[in-house]
């Protein structure tokens, strides 16, 4: 069953030249990309900084809205829904941010910040609180006597976990997670990582999934998106995807992430400049600038989405239009 869907979505925005200055344009952060999330199962989203990937959250969570495109949510546009199944949707959609010392209020007591969404939209007493508030510590493993300290009393992954104990507290079906490891030390993500794991069997979570770190994203998902300047460039099954990637850019940043194993040897891959302003990006595929396999089609022609050996990569080096072109 599908929990979320989205398809063309697109998200622009206008960029202009200091306080006074003039209109410089379009920034097309998310530029008509689909995908759709599945109940109990997790999509990584991955790409360079400036790719569109925090925008995607932002679309998701209804912090942006749309230029264009749909998301649909359990079958339901979210452009038709009305102001109740607006308020389910609000709920049964939550976040997981970056910074666990910057999501956190550091004047509320943990017991404060984990209720803040029941007392929001539920009628509780305060016994009811309370009895939520210990077992969501208590999920994310956590004491008891954790409720009645402050943000400042934990380290960087037990406030996470405090952060996460939050996102459940209204038990949503979809957790969006914006590099929830990236700001916490190596010894440390891979317990959250872990965590993360147990909490989607044991609770059927869905998770959108967006990260740097390319082997948390192939530990972590399901299946994985590669965005490049706001368009989705290759996507399909997480371990086929990591293990063999088609598209020129994703071969390239796997090439760069650290093996799975010592002993395990990759082709470096080195992409040549820098990635192109998203104000002006290069016509045609917007990767071709930097592509070592880029054609004289390349830079006219922006290719289509193809399956190619059962999964979605938008490559001139592949596909039926590439067939066509040869034949």
């Amino acid at each position: 069953m599908v929990v979320l869907e989205a398809a063309g979505l697109s998200k622009h925005f206008r960029a202009r030249r200091g306080f006074f200055g003039g209109d410089r344009g379009n920034v097309r952060a998310v530029d008509g990309i689909s995908f759709a999330i599945e109940s109990g199962r997790t999509l990584g989203v991955v790409g360079e900084s400036g790719c569109g990937k925090t925008t995607t959250a932002k679309l998701v969570l209804g912090l942006e809205e749309p230029t264009g495109g749909s998301i649909r949510f359990e079958g339901q546009d979210l452009h038709a829904l009305d102001a109740a199944a607006r308020r389910h949707y609000r709920k049964s959609v939550q976040a997981v941010f970056q910074d666990p010392y910057a999501s956190l209020n550091p004047r509320m007591r943990i017991s404060a910040i984990i209720a803040e969404p029941l007392t929001t939209n539920e009628r509780l007493t305060a016994g009811e609180v309370r009895g939520h508030v210990l077992r969501l510590l208590d999920l994310v493993g956590l004491p008891n006597r954790s409720a009645d300290l402050f943000p400042h009393e934990f380290s960087g992954g037990q406030r996470q976990r405090i952060a996460i104990a939050r996102a459940l507290a209204l038990s949503p079906k979809l957790v969006v997670l914006d590099e929830p490891v990236s700001a916490l030390d190596v010894s440390i993500r891979a317990q959250i990582l872990n965590l993360l794991r147990d909490l989607q069997a044991e609770l059927g979570l869905s998770y959108l999934f967006i990260a740097h770190d390319l082997a948390a994203v192939a530990h972590m998902s399901h299946a994985i998106a590669v965005m490049y300047l706001g368009k989705i460039v290759e996507s399909g099954e997480a371990q086929t995807l990591a293990r063999a990637p088609k598209h020129p850019y994703t071969q390239a940043l796997f090439s760069a992430a650290l093996p799975s194993h010592p002993e395990d040897r990759r082709e470096e891959i080195v992409l040549s400049g820098e990635v192109p302003s998203p104000l002006r990006p290069p016509p045609g595929c917007h990767f071709h600038p930097r592509c070592p396999h880029a054609m004289a089609r390349c830079g006219k022609q922006a290719p289509a989405l193809d399956d190619v050996d059962g999964r979605l990569v938008a490559c001139h080096l592949y596909g039926a239009s590439t067939a066509a072109a040869a034949a």
